[in-house]
């Protein structure tokens, strides 16, 4: 009897990669030293053999081709999607092919770290298998897009990856040292130009709130300078959020805390300062993970620059108890923009029952603090 098709997939891909195939070209992070991060902490780095990779990639083939012949029609499953398939991989493959079947995302934390021939081989193999994916994407490091070659960089590019997410995080040298992120603000500008030169798409991603109070100002004004330097296609915001037993907690909350957490409001007017400070480059910003307050803040630079601006003015404005309103509302679900909160009636009254019951549950002078534990939820 023939052995089933099967294939790994890792821990996490970006939210913009929800309908991609998921294809793990090594496990877990070479790095993993991030204070901030709990991906892959007690997970050991490896590099995958290429054959394997190869086997999956086919096996990953052979499920789309049967979900084809079977008259399979993801559109009509709807929320039941994984109802309709008999195994984890053909959930995923089904899930791709709901979402159009047309890109890809290369797993764990920085697939460019295999040896060129190899990224190159599953690269060839992945294309022949499914000609039909028009993007692949990966994450990668800066250092790691720093040391490669030009020349390597091209030659994924025509090999069919085409888009890179980079967790830059910040661009301020002291607050990456104090993270742990093992790359500089020179490693993010020479890294991100790398691959924006070899011809790929290139995702910034920044961390709102990083630096607290004391290390905010530095935060934003390197940010900004390091993405004028790079003229990323897109800037994705992720707002820090945090939860016990990570290293970066205790800078926050421990009992020897070096840095003060922002309230969230103080968050959307560090948001917006960055914005302001972004100058001479077409890049669009996006606000897309539900850590982020205002989920509508998206727009391209520099023409839709003021418009950002406006919109985050939209809740600095607000009073005090309608920002409040609003936050509640977010956290639970309930909006995305502030104009959710003026034109949605029934999300207002739902938002308003939620904060009622925050205030009884925390009172004001803890309301900040509930909202933080409906934001860690997600965590």
């Amino acid at each position: 009897m023939d052995e089933p098709d099967t294939f790994e997939t890792g821990p996490i891909r970006p939210p913009s990669e929800a309908g991609s195939y998921l294809l793990r070209l090594t496990r877990n992070c070479p790095w993993n030293r991030c204070a901030f991060c709990r991906t892959y902490k007690g997970d050991k780095f490896s590099l995958r053999d290429p054959e394997e990779i190869e086997r999956e990639i086919d096996a990953m083939a052979r499920i789309r081709d049967r979900l084809f012949a079977s008259g399979a029609d993801p559109s009509r499953h709807g929320p039941r999607l994984q109802d309709s398939v008999s195994s984890q991989e053909e959930w995923m493959v089904l899930n791709a092919l709901a979402s159009g079947g047309r890109t890809a995302f290369l797993q764990d934390a920085d697939s460019l770290v295999m040896k060129p021939d190899d990224l190159r081989r599953v690269l060839v193999r992945f294309k022949k298998r499914f000609p039909e994916v028009m993007r692949i994407t990966t994450y990668a490091r800066s250092r790691t897009l720093a040391r490669l070659s030009l020349e390597n960089l091209r030659t994924y590019r025509e090999l069919g990856l085409t888009r890179i997410h980079i967790g830059m995080e910040t661009g301020h040298d002291p607050l990456l040292e104090r993270i742990q992120k093992g790359s500089t603000a020179e490693h993010h500008i020479r890294g991100g130009r790398n691959a924006v030169d070899a011809g790929f798409e290139v995702s910034q991603y920044v961390m709102p709130g990083l630096g607290g109070k004391e290390m905010g100002e530095g935060h934003v004004v390197d940010s900004a300078r390091v993405l004028n330097a790079i003229d990323p296609h897109f800037i994705r915001l992720r707002t820090l959020t945090l939860g016990p037993g990570l290293p970066l907690w205790e800078t926050f909350h421990g009992p020897d805390a070096r840095l003060t957490p922002l309230t969230e409001v103080e968050v959307v007017g560090e948001i917006r300062r960055l914005i302001d400070s972004l100058d001479g480059i077409r890049s669009r910003l996006v606000s897309d993970h539900i850590m982020n307050l205002l989920g509508d803040l998206e727009g391209g630079l520099p023409g839709e620059k003021q418009g950002l601006l406006e919109m985050c003015d939209a809740f600095l404005e607000l009073p005090p108890e309608e920002q409040r309103l609003f936050q509640a509302g977010r956290r639970a679900g309930l909006l995305t923009g502030v104009s959710d909160l003026m034109g949605n009636p029934w999300a207002r009254a739902r938002s308003e029952s939620v904060l009622a019951k925050m205030l009884r549950t925390y009172g004001p002078e803890r309301l900040e603090q509930g909202i933080q534990e409906l934001k860690a939820r997600f965590v």
